[in-house]
């Protein structure tokens, strides 16, 4: 997954009427950029898990584990990523998020 380097690490304070303006409706916005960080958040969580099972060592007990410096530094990185709803509000304000509304 591709992590954009220009999104915010922190919150930032956004116009909700911007924000409800692609849909009419600010309800229905913040469902698809909640929608959309649930992606993001299994994506990354699944990546993160794939690098951390190289690490794995099931026959460890508690007394045996060590620390490994590129386990640590993977972690470090994942934790330093902007959170993924910030990245859902970014991508959302920079109209890359593709919808549709189903009409009954």
């Amino acid at each position: 997954m591709e992590i954009r380097k220009n999104v915010p690490g922190n919150t930032v304070t956004r116009d909700i009427s911007k924000l409800a303006e692609p849909t009419g409706n600010i309800y229905e916005s913040v469902m698809i950029i909640a929608k959309r960080a649930n992606q993001i958040s299994a994506e990354m969580k699944f990546e993160l898990n794939q690098k951390l099972e190289e690490f794995s060592n099931y026959a460890d007990t508690l007394e045996e584990t060590f620390e490994n410096r590129e386990q640590i530094e993977i972690s470090r990185y994942y934790e330093r990523l902007p959170k993924a709803t910030l990245i859902a509000v970014n991508e959302f304000e920079e109209e890359r998020i593709h919808y549709r509304k189903i009409e009954e």
